[in-house]
């Protein structure tokens, strides 16, 4: 299945896509919240899809789709995922997963724009599967991980690079400004993708691709990331993992190229959508 929320921020509707086209489900279902995935939620709506199915009534055109999840309690980033990103950058291999938080109020839809912070200069972009947490995890054995997986979506990591490495401490300054986390258009359930640790992830500024790369190229899998981060804090239902981005971010080129308002970034994953932002000065 492919779920969406759709409506003006802050006021989105659960809905599901079918067949191409976009079902109201809200009369049957509050929100994608951590309240619906600890209740079972995907196997209500796949009853209510099974039973009702194309005579939901339908999202209105033109509608806004926000991120597929409701704001979870938490967003886990995994950094230097992908070898050929940390050779790029001149990193080394990391012996465990480099994992930091990212904002919640940095999350927001797929074609939403991207914000660029006040005086930034070194925005960059980021296109990352996200793996987002079904059932509470706590310990959880690498053997069964994928079990307390709902779905994926595609994520674009947006980082401010000066806040992230040039102003003390850890990177979280240069990942959670708002606007940060566009995520969707889809929360595509786990059933749906045969192998996530081999699907094609790209992102284009201004239609010219700037990364192409495979989950294939992983440093540390899906599950190994679960089961790991899971020893240091419990991972709720609704809550985001967000799994690393492959070679071509604008820090690694040489001189370094970073958005501007007025760029437009696309990025997309095989079998998860594509999603747009434009990008615009703060005000």
């Amino acid at each position: 299945m492919k779920l969406i929320r759709f409506g003006a921020p802050g006021k989105e509707k659960p809905g599901v896509r079918l067949n191409e086209m976009n079902y109201d489900l809200s009369s049957f279902i509050t929100d994608y919240n951590e309240a619906f995935f600890d209740a079972d939620g995907l196997v209500s709506i796949k009853k209510i899809v099974d039973t009702v199915g194309n005579a939901l009534p339908l999202v209105p055109d033109g509608s806004r789709l926000g991120s597929p999840v409701a704001r979870p309690s938490k967003i886990v980033c995994v950094g230097l995922n992908y070898a050929k990103h940390a050779a790029e950058t001149k990193a080394a291999i990391p012996s465990e997963p480099i994992i930091f938080l990212k904002s919640t109020t940095a999350l927001v839809g797929p074609y939403d724009d991207i914000t660029i912070p006040k005086n930034s200069v070194k925005t960059d972009w980021e296109v990352e599967l996200a793996v987002v947490i079904g059932k509470r995890a706590s310990y959880v054995d690498e053997a069964v991980a994928m079990d307390v997986v709902a779905g994926y979506a595609v994520h674009n990591d947006v980082s401010e690079r000066a806040y992230q490495l040039e102003r003390g401490g850890t990177w979280d300054k240069g990942k959670g400004c708002d606007t940060f986390a566009p995520i969707g258009p889809w929360l595509v359930t786990k059933d749906e993708i045969a192998n996530p640790h081999n699907l094609r992830l790209w992102l284009k500024v201004n239609g010219v691709t700037m990364q192409d790369g495979n989950t294939d190229d992983l440093i540390f899998n899906i599950p190994y990331l679960v089961s790991y981060i899971s020893q240091f804090m419990t991972l709720l239902p609704g809550d985001i993992i967000s799994t690393g981005t492959p070679a071509g971010v604008g820090l690694g080129f040489n001189p370094p190229v970073y958005l501007k308002a007025g760029d437009v970034v696309e990025l997309g994953i095989d079998g998860l959508g594509v999603s747009s932002q434009n990008c615009v000065a703060y005000q």
